[in-house]
């Protein structure tokens, strides 16, 4: 007797009085849950394969659906969970790695939560932001770190290669190929009608999104996907990708059944050939083997172009950005634990990494000890949640802020966590042409716009209450944060005060 040891996670509610048969449900859920019996002439359902995206309960008509948590437990056992239980059960009948999307869900401290905003009152008044110009515009690059003369004693204003956002907000690095063609250009053109930047990640860029290019920062993986003269020129800057927050120290794999038609294309590829990017990048074995790339790569751009190198945040995160801002790179990209993916080892998701919020302070502490902040700018990025983040970011020492599950859940996305299945119900992590079709470009870009308008506007009110009229004038400025419910160690690490100080 075959005996089944799991029960659906979740279970489809349908309440028969409201639901009229139309097959809605059946013809968008791309799980399979909702079938049409003939013989008994009503719908039903397999909750087995529900991973709660919400798409019937979207798209019904007569909210003749809801999805509920299953209430079927295993003996109560602190220790052994429910969770840990069946994915024992899982690795005992494949004996496979467990993959898992959408970051790390686990129960670890969120700082951000944890640190209050100051506002000033009446010995530094508050700003009218809505009457006074407050600056978001950043610009991100090397900056000198002293003035300098000409022969004939005049200024040198030339500064290295820059890059110029109006907020400090960009979308950050999901490859084509981990999401659709059409969460891409939606990417590409909010970019462009905002003034800010998005990453192409690992997976080269689509040959219609060239133009675009200001607005893009193409990256150089280990696997080198896409990667020629033509990409690394059409980008406003380059990204070299070591490791990202959701899966530190191991590298990338999409699958070959994702590799087809123009991802293929974009990746320069076989179709059908699953695309690995190893874990090491196979030139770099030492910050001096670093240096050569990023020269490499600025001379092939004829240094017309920033160098950022992308690192998880992991414990010897300083002593790594130290590193990286002594190699000639232009910003360094920090990703904390909370990152998303398209797929990680749930066990590297869930144990391997630190909070952006620690990795962001200790970075920026240790380059203004060593007297090189200047040389380099810092873009955070691992769960940025809105605006209040951005700000908190910011005042830790953040010149800018990568978002990308923000944007994702901006386009649709529900966080069913199933991404690396391929069968996205909202069309965003799927390359099924059925499914793409569902996430209209030119409405995802209006979302887009609208979110970051929307947080841009509220940057502006928060500086305005601090008493601050520009994103510079914040950048690390720790004195306008508190800590809450902090110990000490973790205060000193962030660099501010407990609340009532």
């Amino acid at each position: 007797m075959v005996m089944n040891l799991f029960y659906p996670e979740y279970e489809v509610i349908r309440n028969k009085g409201k639901c009229i048969n139309c097959k809605i449900c059946q013809n968008e859920c791309a799980n399979e849950v909702h079938n049409y019996n003939d013989k008994l002439k009503i719908m039903t359902d397999d909750s087995m394969k529900c991973v709660n995206c919400h798409r019937c309960i979207a798209t019904c008509p007569t909210n003749a659906l809801k999805i509920v948590k299953a209430d079927y437990t295993f003996k109560q056992n602190s220790n052994w969970t429910k969770s840990t239980i069946e994915e024992i059960y899982k690795q005992s009948s494949s004996g496979g790695v467990l993959l898992s999307s959408m970051g790390n869900p686990n129960d670890y401290p969120v700082y951000w939560d944890k640190i209050l905003i100051n506002a000033s009152q009446v010995t530094n008044p508050p700003i009218d932001s809505l009457r006074e110009p407050m600056e978001t515009k950043v610009f991100l690059g090397k900056k000198s770190n002293k003035i300098s003369r000409d022969e004939n004693g005049k200024l040198i204003t030339k500064l290295e290669p820059q890059l110029e956002i109006a907020a400090p907000i960009m979308f950050a690095a999901m490859s084509y190929g981990s999401i659709s063609y059409n969460a891409h250009e939606a990417l590409a053109k909010a970019s462009e009608q905002l003034g800010i930047l998005y990453n192409t990640g690992e997976g080269g860029l689509h040959n219609k999104l060239y133009k675009y290019g200001k607005n893009t920062i193409v990256q150089v993986a280990s696997g080198r996907f896409g990667v020629y003269k033509d990409y690394l020129e059409a980008g406003a800057a380059i990204e070299i990708k070591i490791g990202q927050g959701a899966k530190p120290g191991i590298g990338g794999h999409l699958p070959g059944s994702k590799i087809v038609g123009d991802i293929s294309e974009t990746r320069m590829i076989p179709e059908g050939s699953s695309a690995i990017s190893p874990a090491p990048h196979h030139d770099i074995y030492s910050i001096e083997d670093l240096r050569q790339l990023i020269y490499s790569l600025k001379e092939a751009t004829e240094y017309k172009k920033p160098i950022i190198v992308k690192v998880a945040a992991v414990h010897n995160i300083a002593a790594i950005a130290s590193g990286i801002a002594r190699s000639g790179a232009d910003i360094i990209a920090i990703d904390g634990f909370r990152g998303g993916t398209g797929a990680a080892p749930t066990r590297i998701r869930d144990n391997v990494g630190i909070p952006i919020e620690l990795a962001l302070a200790s970075v920026d502490q240790r380059l203004r000890e060593e007297g090189i902040r200047g040389n380099i700018s810092i873009i955070a990025g691992g769960s940025i949640r809105n605006s209040a983040d951005i700000i908190k970011a910011i005042a830790l020492g953040a010149d800018a802020v990568y978002i990308a599950t923000a944007a994702l859940i901006s386009l649709g996305c529900h966080l069913c966590r199933s991404c690396h299945l391929g069968k996205c119900n909202w069309g965003i992590a799927t390359q099924q042409p059925e499914l793409v079709e569902r996430l209209d470009s030119n409405d995802g870009c209006t979302k887009l716009y609208n979110l970051i308008t929307a947080w841009k506007n509220e940057i502006k009110e928060m500086m305005g209450g601090m008493g601050i009229n520009s994103v510079e004038a914040l950048k690390g400025n720790r004195l306008m944060l508190r800590g809450i419910g902090l110990n000490e160690k973790e205060l000193e690490i962030l660099g501010i005060k407990h609340a009532g100080e």
